[in-house]
């Protein structure tokens, strides 16, 4: 693998917008006791459906530790579905895998960002998380593509969405927190942001979903449909402790332009819930000093904006909540070339993600 010292705008790369064509999508196989409530069996059921429902658009591939890969092979059947050995530290590729970039003929490279499990010592998840640093670079190997490595940034896939021409949105509760880069400004922030995607102007909302255990990844709170058009996760419940949160990125959306220029487009989702872990499902998982407690009493931050688009296809989450078909329209709206698909969402919320933060895609090396 070849580790480049340029970056992906000095040699013409950008980061293609999600629903750019794609080759296919990474997953990584979930299985850690002290995350996943009953050695991960429950998930792993879910996983499943997942892949699978990614598969019926494109390939997928699924990263599995040798300990599963006999189980994972027997579950994921599929002729879509490809499992390569690949040792972890948990399942969210979106933020432990590549951020893939492509240029104008087509080539496809990776930027592999720094990774420190969403704040190292200073509120992180776990410990260590040595292997999922390797999971990016470990993509980029299979892939035999050139990789750019961010040394000393830490940055998660799901904390940015681009638009793929020139605009990217973020959080300053994520990317300003202490615990990511405490030793650059917002405009060092940004300068790097720039030269690894090829991003013109950067749209800083105040803050992601409230109780978002990754500081507020933007992709679990607003996202891209198309150029100049966001979908924001909204409450018009002033008792909602996201209420404030909605207003203020609306508020930042509604008072600004992207880089070409043009007002947003705003689009509000339903938040589901309130939604909890019950106390079985707490009780499930392993008690392991220095991870993430589950505890009944704290709200999940589930979310409908946490869906991923394919080729063809939007594969979003489901809670068994009143405000899921009401969801599945918007979406459906949105995105009417898209076939929606929406699958169980509520044991990937438990782990503390969704459908997005368990998947990376790869795009297509089309010329354009």
């Amino acid at each position: 693998m070849t580790t480049l010292t340029s970056t992906p705008r000095a040699d013409g790369f950008h980061m293609p917008a999600e629903w750019a064509p794609q080759t296919q999508v990474w997953m990584v196989w979930p299985e850690r006791p002290d995350n996943w409530r009953l050695g991960g069996k429950p998930v792993q059921a879910d996983h499943v459906t997942l892949a699978k429902a990614i598969a019926r658009f494109q390939p997928v591939t699924v990263g599995v530790s040798a300990g599963q890969y006999d189980n994972a092979r027997a579950r994921l059947d599929m002729p879509n579905i490809r499992l390569v050995e690949m040792s972890s530290d948990d399942a969210w590729v979106r933020d432990t895998g590549p951020t893939f970039v492509i240029n104008q003929s087509g080539e496809v490279r990776g930027v592999d960002w720094g990774f420190n499990a969403w704040g190292g010592f200073d509120g992180g998840l776990y410990s260590p998380w040595n292997r999922d640093e390797q999971v990016a670079s470990k993509v980029l190997e299979i892939e035999r593509s050139p990789r750019y490595h961010t040394e000393g940034f830490v940055l998660e896939g799901g904390s940015i969405h681009v638009d793929g021409e020139g605009t990217l949105i973020t959080t300053e509760e994520c990317l300003l927190n202490r615990n990511r880069n405490p030793h650059l400004s917002r405009a060092q922030i940004e300068a790097v942001l720039s030269a690894h995607l090829s991003v013109d102007k950067i749209i800083w909302l105040p803050d992601g979903l409230f109780n978002d255990e990754t500081d507020g990844h933007v992709d679990n709170f607003c996202c891209y449909v198309r150029p100049g058009e966001v979908l924001l996760a909204w409450t018009d419940d002033p008792q909602d402790p996201n209420y404030p949160r909605c207003r203020a990125a609306l508020n930042v959306l509604e008072s600004t332009t992207d880089a070409k220029g043009r007002s947003f487009v705003v689009h509000r989702m339903p938040i589901p819930g309130p939604l909890y872990a019950t106390e079985e499902e707490c009780a499930g998982v392993d008690p392991v000093a220095g991870t993430q407690e589950r505890n009944p009493s704290v709200r999940l931050a589930g979310s409908y904006v946490n869906f991923l688009i394919v080729n063809g296809g939007i594969i979003a989450p489901a809670f068994q909540d009143p405000r899921d078909d009401e969801a599945r329209a918007i979406l459906q709206k949105l995105f009417p070339e898209h076939e929606v698909v929406m699958i169980p969402g509520r044991e990937m919320l438990l782990g503390g993600g969704n459908i997005h933060c368990l998947t990376q895609q790869q795009p297509a090396p089309a010329k354009r």
